[in-house]
């Protein structure tokens, strides 16, 4: 497999243009500015770039090493390294708005310290304390997504369904997490801002 050109930081604003014009394909699931009216359809407004890149590269490739999806898999197929960047770029330079989720104490608890007993790490040590994620890391921004696309992840990565993350550390973590619990931390999760 061909190494990834690591992501800038800051995006150029020729790449931000360049983005805005081939989003409109992506409008439909994701909303003009990437935040998705419709909650199965993750919000793409505010992630990390990096992580905007490998996602549609793992839908590019698909397979046991990649992400497979019916509806995005098409969608990637036809982009090219420069056109992953650019949107990249435009979707993470815009500003996500708010989750639909209810804070709660059982989301935090289970969000901030974790589970030792039964091996879930704090969520927190990845996504960060309001859920902005570690760009740098490749680890996503979770606040404001919907409940509704946060589950359907969790219980993706829980059942082995969802196979592109590293090393396989969340699908680790969510093996030990009950219905329950992806029912309190997503709510928790969407709440945050």
């Amino acid at each position: 497999m061909k190494a990834r050109k690591p992501v800038a930081p800051l995006a150029a604003a020729a790449d931000v243009a360049a983005g805005k014009a081939k989003a409109a394909t992506c409008t439909a699931c994701h909303g003009a500015d990437g935040n998705a009216l419709v909650p199965m359809y993750p919000k793409l407004a505010g992630q990390g770039a990096a992580y905007i890149v490998k996602q549609l590269a793992d839908f590019k490739m698909g397979g046991a090493n990649g992400r497979n999806d019916p509806v995005m898999a098409p969608m990637a197929a036809a982009l090219s390294e420069q056109d992953m960047q650019e949107l990249a770029s435009y979707f993470s330079a815009q500003k996500v708005s708010p989750g639909n989720g209810k804070a709660n104490d059982a989301g935090q608890k289970l969000y901030l310290g974790g589970d030792v007993e039964r091996e879930v790490t704090a969520c927190v040590a990845c996504h960060g304390i309001k859920g902005e994620g570690m760009p740098h890391a490749g680890f996503p921004a979770i606040a404001g997504q919907s409940v509704e696309y946060l589950t359907a992840q969790l219980e993706k990565f829980r059942k082995g369904e969802r196979a592109n993350d590293k090393n396989g550390m969340m699908r680790n973590i969510a093996m030990n997490l009950s219905k329950k619990d992806i029912e309190v931390l997503t709510q928790y999760m969407s709440s945050l801002k």
